[in-house]
């Protein structure tokens, strides 16, 4: 074999004891090309959602820079780029450039630990097709990911304006409530894998996917991917309805860039994470794995790749699709429905994981027994987040009912907090007192 050379092996699963030997050359190679799809990536994901979405309203889409509209997404990164950069007056400086890079590099260095195929020969070197890998690797990805949520309130925070303070507490809001139910969706995994390392969960589904034995800790984590990445219809950050722009209103640039970067690549990261829990990571799907050599060499870099992709088109669906949630929606789904179910099924895995023994009889029947109990609590799931869409009455409606019943109207004191405000719906000012629009005007009986 020469120096040169690039050879296929067969088919062989990496362990954690197969990574830490590579040169500084093919660490740096592996770096480079991890940078690249991750570039790579948003760039056709712009296109393919303006395209997408065009489709699906019946519009035409980008089709004017280059072949079809291909070059658009090149346009636009020239146009952001050569556009004035503009800092305004009432920011923190230092925190206020320093947003955007916090929110693009944890978005990066969480893909380090991502499988992308088996051991192969690169150049005489007998290598995995991954960075690196960790014993608690999954781990790594929650926790770096949770950094990147600081660039976002560091931005709001930092801009000195109201719209994008606010932006950022809500997104302090989303990540404190989806990633404790992301978080138990991956307790399930480690369960039923026995480890956390990305290589290691892959290896666990060679004859089942946890889509499959796991279906309430794949639907819940798929929900919350959405909420981290702050996608639609969870995209109260940059609420333009009620935020103008949100956390990046007062951003402008290369910075406004940074932040739209930070986002296409979280939800891959966001999607090759599924793909390595819950549906197999770089292994080829059901037929074509039983072709040889299905899972050997690079092929496995392609079923990956269309793993990915798939929960792309997803997003793009669900952006195009659905309405944006009520601000207590949101919260309600987060705090009364995926967390106390995914704690449940969390228990109930633990419960079958010690009910059945470890012999290849039993884990016929456990496979069973948690496919069969996956669909019992998906299908609560699913009722429960019906119920919650449903509810028929609202705060607003609550306190018009008080005002139409039969009891007197509450107590309303408009200078309670030192500065006039309007009543709420049931709530009547009382005559003679001051008004947002000035002093009061006395009224007298006819």
């Amino acid at each position: 074999m020469t120096a040169t050379s690039v050879t296929i092996l067969a088919a062989d699963v990496p362990t954690l004891a197969d990574f830490g030997h590579d040169p500084w050359w093919l660490i740096l190679l592996k770096a480079l090309a991890v940078f690249v799809f991750l570039v790579a990536n948003p760039l056709a994901a712009i296109l393919i959602e303006r395209k997408v979405m065009a489709r699906m309203q019946t519009r035409l889409g980008p089709n004017r820079v280059g072949p079809r509209g291909l070059l658009q997404s090149v346009a636009d990164g020239v146009k952001l780029a050569l556009k004035e950069g503009i800092v305004p007056s009432g920011v923190d400086k230092l925190i206020y450039i320093a947003a955007p890079i916090i929110a693009v590099v944890p978005a990066i260095m969480a893909f380090a630990v991502i499988p992308f195929g088996p051991m192969v020969s690169v150049f005489g070197h007998h290598t995995p097709l991954q960075l690196t890998d960790l014993p608690v690797g999954v781990l790594y990805v929650l926790a770096i990911t949770s950094v990147g949520v600081y660039g976002i309130v560091l931005a709001g925070w930092s801009s000195g304006s109201t719209y994008p303070l606010l932006g950022g507490l809500r997104s302090t809001a989303q990540v404190i409530s989806y990633e404790i139910a992301m978080g138990l969706t991956f307790a399930a995994v480690f369960l039923d894998a026995g480890t956390m390392s990305t290589s290691g969960i892959v290896a666990a589904q060679e004859h089942h996917w946890y889509v499959l034995l796991l279906l309430p800790s794949f639907v819940i984590y798929a929900i919350s991917m959405v909420g981290e990445t702050n996608r639609a219809p969870f995209d109260l950050p940059e609420a333009e309805g009620e935020l103008v722009g949100g956390f990046h209103t007062e951003y402008s640039s290369l910075k406004f860039a940074m932040f739209m970067l930070a986002e296409y690549i979280n939800m891959v990261t966001v999607s090759a994470l599924a793909t390595t829990l819950f549906l197999g990571g770089w292994q080829a799907p059901w037929p074509i794995s039983v072709i040889d050599g299905a899972n050997d060499g690079w092929w496995p870099i392609l079923w990956f790749t269309i793993k990915v992709w798939i929960f792309l088109f997803v997003f793009i669906w669900l952006r195009t699709s659905l309405p944006r949630l009520r601000y207590d929606q949101f919260m309600n789904l987060g705090w009364k429905v995926l967390i106390p179910i995914s704690l449940t099924w969390v228990m109930v895995v633990a419960l079958i994981r010690m009910a059945v023994g470890p012999s290849d009889d039993d884990e016929l029947v456990r496979s069973l027994v948690s496919a069969g109990a996956g669909l019992v609590v998906t299908a609560l799931l699913g009722y429960a987040i019906w119920r919650l869409m449903r509810l028929p009455r609202t705060r607003a409606d609550d306190d018009r009912g008080v005002s139409e019943s039969t009891s007197p109207p509450p107590a309303f004191d408009p200078m309670a907090g030192g500065f006039p405000v309007p009543p709420l719906p049931g709530q009547v000012a009382p005559t003679g007192t001051p008004t947002a629009s000035g002093p009061a005007k006395e009224t007298t009986d006819a």
